[in-house]
């Protein structure tokens, strides 16, 4: 059997297509690190850094706000089939979540949270960010004006039957006050049949203070092992709830190639709920959605 190696990227569940162009350079500049003979594991962790960069992606610089108005809390996760395994769960003012969860496989953890992620990264010397950019406080803008006209749960199915006001949970802000769905991912399989796995966001808006999503999450937002390396993007809650990743990864070695897989894994849920996988194995590479999906893949024979 033939075993192909490559990068697919995906720039979150819902994103246009003219974002694919974002999607790839990080998927070229992580080809190049496979064929330079460098790991799945730092080739994933590359390309999603890339994204979490580009400012228009909703993952590092591009993360969104919480309902406060002000705060950004990210989460990033990143696996490999060596068993490999860190995350970082609501981590602030750094640049690039994906590295420093990266980075925790390197301590006797594999998942830091909070204050003590900032902290382990300030520590480690990686590079902060303080700056809001204008993508998420146009963002913030639009979710102010359906809060105000009653209209966010007709919008955003999460919020389909929540008062916000009951739900709020700024101590620094009040409801009156504010100023008032998606992740990156990156799938790899090196020349050695190493599967790797990298995700990374700044959360669902609107969500409230200290709200994790999938993507932190493993066997949710993401799982790598021997048969296949899968990402999950859209409606965390609903990803969690069906622990897709580690469900399609199990389809997989059922013995479905990794595009029927995946497509099963899509038809798991109604259309209303956003979601997309993309997934890498041995024989292929799948790239699927019930809504757009900026992506971009590259693949060759080993």
């Amino acid at each position: 059997m033939t075993i192909l190696y490559g990068v697919v990227v995906h720039g979150g569940a819902g994103s246009p297509a003219e974002l694919s162009d974002g999607c790839k350079a990080a998927c070229e500049s992580a080809f190049s690190l496979l064929e330079a003979g460098i790991s799945a594991l730092d080739a994933v962790a590359e390309a999603a850094r890339i994204l979490e960069d580009d400012g228009r992606f909703n993952a590092g610089s591009g993360s969104v706000l919480r309902l406060d108005g002000k705060t950004i809390e990210m989460d990033a996760g990143v696996m490999d089939s060596e068993n490999n395994i860190g995350m970082v769960i609501s981590i602030r003012g750094v640049k690039n979540p994906v590295l420093v969860a990266r980075a925790v496989i390197a301590t006797p953890h594999v998942a830091l949270s909070g204050q003590g992620a900032t902290a382990f990264a300030k520590k480690s010397g990686f590079a902060p960010f303080y700056q809001v950019s204008e993508l998420a406080l146009e963002r913030h803008k639009r979710v102010k004006q359906l809060i105000k006209e009653g209209r966010l749960g007709e919008e955003n199915s999460r919020w389909k039957g929540y008062d916000v006001d009951t739900l709020w949970n700024s101590d620094e802000v009040s409801y009156g006050e504010v100023f008032s769905s998606d992740t990156i991912g990156v799938v790899a399989m090196d020349k050695d049949g190493t599967t790797a796995v990298a995700g990374s966001t700044g959360g669902s808006s609107p969500m409230m203070l200290g709200r994790v999503g999938d993507t932190p999450m493993i066997g949710c937002g993401f799982y790598a092992g021997p048969a296949c390396a899968v990402a999950a993007t859209g409606i965390g809650e609903e990803i969690i709830k069906k622990i897709l990743a580690k469900t399609v990864y199990d389809t997989v070695l059922s013995g479905d190639d990794i595009k029927t897989a995946c497509e099963k894994g899509i038809n798991m849920y109604p259309h209303e709920i956003a979601v997309g996988l993309i997934g890498i194995s041995k024989t292929g590479y799948a790239v699927t959605s019930n809504r757009g999906m900026a992506s971009y893949a590259l693949m060759r024979e080993g």
